[in-house]
């Protein structure tokens, strides 16, 4: 959903590059340990806290996100996949496939999202590209294309050590937003437990992401380490009609990405709301002219908090209490012709009593009473 934003908010949206920012007052802001962090609402796309959101960082292995998206939406998840001998040798966390063995696509992006397999998306890269570098190309094309980001360049599909392989909390953000619009990805991330019957390994893999336990509606998506990178964590969340992502980079320790994780979604759920407008819904300005949204829309707006919605220059203008804009939405002029024709006549009278009378002999005003009253 891409949406008209003021200037004001464009600069709002660019502080958050190299300190913290809040919707909220500071003395409500939550203190994180991880370098970088943000908040998104998932429906809206409001930023409602950032923290070196802007920043250059390595990822670790939630680059997954983009290798499982990328291969649930331009692959064909019932494909038979022949592991290669590169893809049984890639270092870290793996599934243990064999060369040469062979698996079907979706099975491997669940050993990627679930059990964060490097060897699993070293297959998937080659099933798809051939190559890991090929798919790379394929990965940082579809992230601008596709997403919209612009701040991150991968150069693997599994999110090991690269120093030119790199991302930032905001693109992760709407990566995941993107992802989990995906049912069969989303579905994925949130998968708990799953029992995998590999030729090399027989076990049942427990989703790493362990605040789908711990931690009321939390919907997947994804954790990361590597050294350079420091402790990665990307997690989904929905509660009473509202759902959030938040990332969070370079933590200290994973115990401490949780924490973080978990200050940001209670913040989130604490202080914001979302409102939804649906496509075609109409508003009339002081003038009376009447507009509709062209698509379905979610605004963010703090709770506890008296917001105004006012028409402005074409446009939808919502406004916190203390008048900051929060969000501005151009709308479109319902036209005459969409109104019925009982309407437009009356429409037609009320214009016609403010000029000089029909000619007796022309007979329109009788005709349009006749009109008006059928």
């Amino acid at each position: 959903m891409k949406h008209k934003i003021s200037i004001m908010l464009l600069l709002f949206l660019m502080i958050f590059s190299s300190h913290s920012s809040s919707l909220a007052s500071s003395e409500d802001q939550p203190n994180l340990m991880s370098e970088a962090a943000i908040l998104i609402d998932a429906n809206s796309g409001k930023v409602i806290f950032g923290k070196n959101a802007k920043r250059q960082m390595y990822p670790a292995s939630i680059t997954k996100m983009v290798t499982g998206i990328l291969a649930i939406e331009e692959g064909d998840l019932t494909d038979i996949v022949r592991v290669s001998k590169e893809a049984t040798k890639v270092d870290g966390t793996r599934v243990y496939l064999l060369e040469e063995e062979e698996v079907k696509l979706k099975r491997l992006v669940q050993g990627l999202l679930v059990n964060s397999g490097n060897d699993a998306g070293t297959a998937i890269a080659e099933h798809l590209a051939d190559s890991e570098s090929a798919f790379a190309t394929k990965m940082n094309n579809f992230v601008k294309e596709e997403v919209g980001v612009t701040d991150s360049n991968f150069t693997n599909p599994h999110g090991l050590y690269d120093e030119n392989h790199y991302t930032t909390a905001y693109d992760m953000a709407k990566i995941a937003q993107y992802a989990i619009e995906n049912e069969s990805f989303k579905k994925i991330v949130g998968t708990k437990e799953l029992e995998w019957n590999g030729e090399g390994w027989e076990t049942t893999l427990y989703n790493h992401h362990r605040l789908l336990w711990d931690y009321e509606g939390v919907t997947g998506i994804k954790n990361g380490y590597v050294l350079q990178s420091g402790f990665t964590l990307a997690t989904s969340a929905e509660r009473e009609g509202v759902e959030l992502i938040a990332v969070t980079l370079n933590a200290p320790s994973s115990q401490d990405a949780y924490r973080d994780t978990t200050k940001l979604l209670d913040y989130g759920f604490g202080n914001f709301s979302t409102e939804e407008f649906s496509a075609g819904q109409t508003f009339e300005d002081n003038e009376g002219n009447q507009y509709q949204l062209e698509s379905q829309t979610y605004v963010t707006v703090p709770k506890n908090s008296t917001t105004t919605t006012n028409i402005f220059d074409d446009a939808l203008v919502i406004r916190n209490e203390d008048g900051t804009v929060i969000f501005e939405e151009e709308l479109s002029p319902v036209n005459d012709f969409e109104k019925p024709l009982k309407e437009r006549v009356e429409d037609f009278v009320a214009l016609d009593d403010k000029v000089e009378p029909w000619p007796p002999n022309l007979g329109i005003r009788n005709w349009i009473n006749q009109e008006v009253n059928k």
